[in-house]
């Protein structure tokens, strides 16, 4: 899941980033309020960490914006001010939770998922795709009755497939989302992980499940049958 993280503060942004690269994030930092706005409106993010105290534009400011401009992606809005009425004017807005600093990086996460499992409201809290369950808040997965362990880059993966199901997503939205921009896309780590969540999941069951579109990516169908009908598989 792709993350834009607005903050100011320089320790804050390094250490989220950090936190949440070995969560499987990928997540991309502005500075400032007008730096923030413009590459959410420019790029395409899961979710947003608004912080309110901000340089050129303040985080309410942004989030005013964004939901006039018709964003429904979810935002977590941070701020170092401890009170109701800075937690009202944020809701108000169009933020969709609040979390005052210093907070709890475990209890961050925790609300990161609840964001991304309720909203949009075609999310699921449990993703399906044939025999394949995932759970994105408990972070969890199964295949048929068999829990499977995924590593937190898989599991990225396989979340942003699932989410995305029936759709062809090319390599270079999927290195955007579970990796980052600057990912070679003309490498084969994209493939190889497939071929890790193919085997992961199940061979005999998934290998029809995700396929491969020849010249353009991956598309993850509903089901195997689905699937073998398909004429652009490899």
């Amino acid at each position: 899941m792709k993350v834009l993280l607005v903050e100011d503060e320089a320790a804050m942004v390094d250490a989220l980033q950090r936190g949440l690269t070995a969560e499987g994030f990928v997540t991309e930092a502005a500075m400032n309020g007008v730096d923030g706005l413009w590459m959410a409106g420019e790029n395409d993010f899961d979710v947003i960490i608004l912080d309110i105290m901000l340089p050129g534009l303040s985080g309410y400011e942004v989030c005013r914006r964004l939901r006039a401009g018709g964003s429904t992606v979810p935002i977590l809005m941070l701020t170092a001010k401890d009170g109701e009425y800075d937690e009202a004017d944020a809701l108000d807005l169009g933020a969709d939770d609040f979390l005052s600093k210093p907070f709890s990086f475990v209890v961050l996460l925790a609300r990161l998922r609840a964001l991304l499992r309720r909203a949009p409201s075609d999310r699921e809290p449990v993703l399906t795709a044939g025999s394949i369950r995932l759970d994105p808040a408990a972070r969890r997965c199964w295949s048929g009755e068999e829990e499977v362990t995924l590593t937190a880059r898989e599991f990225s993966l396989a979340e942003f497939m699932m989410r995305r199901k029936g759709q062809v997503v090319s390599r270079n939205t999927i290195a955007e989302h579970v990796w980052d921009s600057e990912l070679d896309i003309d490498s084969n780590v994209i493939e190889v992980y497939i071929g890790y969540l193919r085997r992961k999941l199940g061979d005999s069951r998934t290998r029809g499940l995700i396929e491969t579109v020849r010249g353009i990516g991956y598309r993850l169908m509903d089901t195997a049958e689905e699937s073998s009908n398909a004429t652009q598989s490899a």
